[in-house]
């Protein structure tokens, strides 16, 4: 196992490096100055041309480039362009909204999509298993955009149970902070419950239709024991490998969800860095998010080894 974490982790170095380099390219020939952002048209040419090399945006793209990765491996994401503090304390201050978000996000999804997924393989072909897929398709074909108004429409202005706006830290405020949450993570978890009851569902019936299955059920074990203790584990490592795919892009920002519930997250904070041309702060949130998939990727691989023993030899 050993080796093979360090394997994924040599492995990382030239996709971070591609990461970098893309974004870098990609930000500077998009069109717009972040000098002409930040500043009105009335300003003088030369106060902006002066503000740009005082920021080093004068040199050419490869030289700015090798200046970034420099102050980069001595640990230096360099400061924002639009508030001058450094990109680490603007992202540190975003991070934890979006990481409450996409656990409690993922919680929910796990806790809806394992038994509706059990309940429409071990039923297959009645009506619980149509119930079951088409909660699957409802949940996979649903905008998350849409879904967000209309849980804001009927538990916010309806009803009046929940908060539609806003964010309140749960660490600090405790029930408040879960409430603000509640609505945004439902937005999300009912999103991945419906792709990992779907993939669930068909990884479980191929499961059930294996050799130690019937062997099983011939030794008159428990139908919930075979399942418990035969099919699910062995149902796993695609549903595994979904979940560590979605916990990445939780992580690095549901960008549309946190608009809409206004919370100050990581994917609105590169929204707007985005569209304020401020490169330092894309590149430096776009590298963190980076890895935080490697991250989230290499709990894939660690589970793997845990789920099949086999793949710890390879």
């Amino acid at each position: 196992m050993g080796r093979l974490i360090a394997h994924r982790l040599l492995a990382t170095i030239p996709v971070l490096l591609l990461v970098t380099a893309g974004v870098f390219a990609l930000l500077h020939l998009t069109p717009g100055d972040p000098i002409d952002a930040m500043m009105a048209e009335s300003v003088d040419a030369t106060a902006k041309d002066a503000l740009r090399r005082e920021l080093g945006l004068d040199r050419p793209i490869p030289v700015q480039y090798a200046a970034w990765m420099g102050r980069l491996l001595r640990g230096d994401l360099g400061r924002s362009i639009r508030n001058g503090e450094p990109v680490i304390e603007n992202v540190s201050r975003r991070i934890r909204p979006s990481l409450e978000l996409a656990l409690l996000a993922m919680a929910i999804s796990l806790t809806i999509a394992f038994p509706v997924a059990i309940a429409s393989a071990v039923h297959h072909n009645t009506g619980v298993d149509r119930l079951g897929t088409t909660f699957a398709l409802f949940g996979i074909c649903m905008p998350n955009f849409l879904l967000a108004l209309l849980l804001i429409f009927l538990f916010g202005v309806t009803l009046r149970w929940l908060p539609i706006s806003g964010y309140v830290d749960p660490l600090e405020e405790g029930w408040a902070g879960v409430r603000s949450l509640v609505l945004p993570a439902v937005t999300l978890g009912l999103a991945l419950a419906a792709v990992v009851t779907r993939t669930l569902r068909s990884s479980l019936l191929d499961a059930l239709a294996e050799d130690y299955v019937r062997t099983a059920r011939a030794k008159g074990l428990a139908e919930s024991h075979v399942i418990r203790r035969h099919v699910l584990k062995n149902a796993l490592i695609p549903v595994v490998t979904v979940l560590g795919l979605q916990l990445g892009t939780l992580i690095g920002g549901a960008v549309i969800t946190e608009y809409v519930f206004a919370l100050p997250g990581v994917g609105r904070l590169v929204v707007d860095a985005v569209f304020a041309r401020d490169y330092p702060l894309v590149q430096g949130v776009i590298l963190l998010i980076a890895v935080g998939f490697i991250a989230s990727n290499l709990l894939v691989d660690v589970l793997y080894g845990w789920i099949d023993p086999r793949i710890r030899l390879r």
